[in-house]
């Protein structure tokens, strides 16, 4: 029989994310995808028109969830002949045809901002840089009742904070964080993101990339 790499398909979801701390707690969203959820900011990178000959060279078929298909356009989330891996991260290396991880941030920062009842921050958020902290590969393995693999790999960023927009911008999402008034916005110390919870609040398993190199619980499933 053929290896799994030579007949199956890997999904793949190349995301970057971003750390704002306060002190040792670390600001949290909630996560429209996954309700009742919540997760680091930032999302999964788009890419370009001139990519759509790219992606199809590599035989790569999106991924697109029917509630959130018109929010998912364009993202590089999806599946690719495992075979096909190799020329995959070649390309997304070399940062042809989608979005720089600023790019990524500033545009996720701008969306989840908005749903998290604190749109006066999004001015702020489209004018700071970022650091890269880590990338965290996180596969391919199994998936639990499903024909293939998956591959999710999350680059970490955290704000440069030297000038007033992104000390505005932390510190008021530290204060949101604490405001019963603002339920879409938490804070959670290392502790509790490796527990999976802060109090009612569920947190997102690939929140541990924020603190390490290493995951503590699955990923909580996606609308569908």
């Amino acid at each position: 029989m053929a290896p799994w790499h030579a007949r199956r398909e890997v999904r793949i979801s190349f995301s970057a994310l971003l750390r704002i701390r306060d002190d040792d707690r670390h600001v949290l969203l909630h996560s429209p995808s996954r309700p009742g959820s919540f997760n680091p900011p930032g999302g999964v990178y788009k890419c370009f028109g001139p990519a759509a000959a790219v992606l199809e060279g590599l035989g790569f078929r999106a991924d697109r969830a029917d509630p959130l298909a018109d929010d998912m356009r364009s993202d590089l989330r999806g599946f690719l002949p495992a075979s096909a891996l190799p020329g995959f991260r070649r390309w997304f290396a070399c940062g042809a045809y989608r979005e720089s991880p600023a790019e990524c941030l500033r545009r996720e920062l701008a969306e989840e901002l908005a749903e998290s009842g604190v749109p006066h921050l999004v001015p702020d958020a489209s004018r700071i840089a970022f650091r890269h902290l880590r990338s965290v590969d996180d596969g391919p393995h199994p998936v639990p009742g499903k024909p293939f693999r998956q591959l999710r790999r999350f680059e970490v960023y955290e704000p440069v904070v030297t000038g007033a927009e992104a000390t505005r911008l932390c510190r008021s999402l530290a204060e949101a964080a604490a405001d019963p008034a603002v339920p879409a916005v938490i804070c959670a110390t290392p502790a509790q993101i490796l527990h999976g919870r802060s109090g009612t609040a569920l947190i997102g398993g690939h929140a541990a990339y924020l603190i390490g190199d290493r995951r503590a619980h699955p990923e909580l499933p996606m609308v569908r």
